[in-house]
């Protein structure tokens, strides 16, 4: 029996969408094999394995103006305009509860692609217990370059894997999962243009030359990654769910209104795509 996957894209906050859809899916007890996440896919997706529908989007409005979690503050008193000891071990250990237990006893396969920034190449870690260091995987992620410091872990320093591998449908169909539901946080027909921060990049990053490739071709990488999707879409070995227009927020927001809105978009996609969802599932 083929194995089925969830394969999450990237996007910062348009994540929220993400998290809306994967809400439903987890409210009809859709639960694949295994999920891989990338960036804001894998800081939400992480929800998944603990089973805990509602989180993604409970503290994100909660502390959306909070300078504790995010802002510039955070930015330059720490390096990362997302506070990592406060979003990635304070809130889930004393504020919204990240169910340890439940994503320590759940089979279900989560890995989460980083890039390493002295070879520019992604890194595919698989979380299987709860932990700091699985927090820190989770983060390292989801570190955008330009706001966010390097995170060393095991000998690696990394940041957004969204940098190295945007949609990592190709890595997962290699370790077994070839029937996976896709959900992407771009419409159809979207390309991705060369990244316009370049220049900046060049200079936080002078020290990581594979990083500054990486970086400079990643718009190359991405759109090769659109054709491999759809040509597996095509072949009928993946279901992509896409919002059907841009999503109506940036990469940084602090407004919880505008949070929800994209929030409850991805739910009504979710919605929309359910019979779709669990009628691919059913044929692995």
């Amino acid at each position: 029996m083929m194995k089925n996957g969830l394969v999450l894209e990237g996007g910062a906050m348009r994540g929220l969408w993400t998290a809306g859809v994967m809400d439903v899916m987890m409210e009809h007890d859709i639960w694949p094999d295994g999920i891989i996440g990338v960036s804001a896919g894998a800081a939400f997706g992480c929800n998944y394995k603990s089973r805990q529908p509602g989180r993604a989007i409970r503290y994100n409005m909660r502390y959306a103006r909070d300078a504790r979690y995010s802002g510039v503050r955070s930015l330059l008193m720490t390096g990362d305009y997302f506070n990592a000891e406060f979003g990635y071990h304070v809130i889930p250990k004393q504020y919204d509860i990240y169910d340890d237990d439940a994503f320590n006893n759940n089979s279900m396969e989560f890995i989460v692609v980083c890039t390493d920034v002295e070879t520019g190449l992604p890194v595919y870690q698989s979380l299987t217990t709860a932990s700091d260091d699985t927090y820190d995987w989770i983060r390292a992620s989801a570190s955008m370059p330009l706001v966010s410091r390097v995170v060393e872990l095991q000998g690696r320093k990394l940041l957004d894997g969204g940098v190295s591998d945007s949609i990592p449908l190709e890595h997962f169909e290699s370790i077994g999962y070839c029937h996976n539901v896709v959900i992407l946080t771009q419409p159809s027909g979207y390309q991705k243009a060369h990244n316009r921060l370049m220049p900046f990049m060049r200079i936080a990053l002078r020290k990581y030359p594979n990083m500054i490739k990486a970086m400079d071709e990643r718009h190359i990488m991405y759109n090769r990654q659109l054709d491999y999707v759809a040509q597996a879409e095509q072949e009928g070995r993946c279901l992509v769910i896409r919002p059907d227009e841009k999503i109506p927020i940036g990469h940084i927001c602090h407004n919880p209104d505008q949070m929800h809105h994209v929030y409850d978009l991805g739910r009504a996609a979710g919605r929309r795509h359910l019979d779709r969802i669990q009628s691919f599932y059913s044929k692995s």
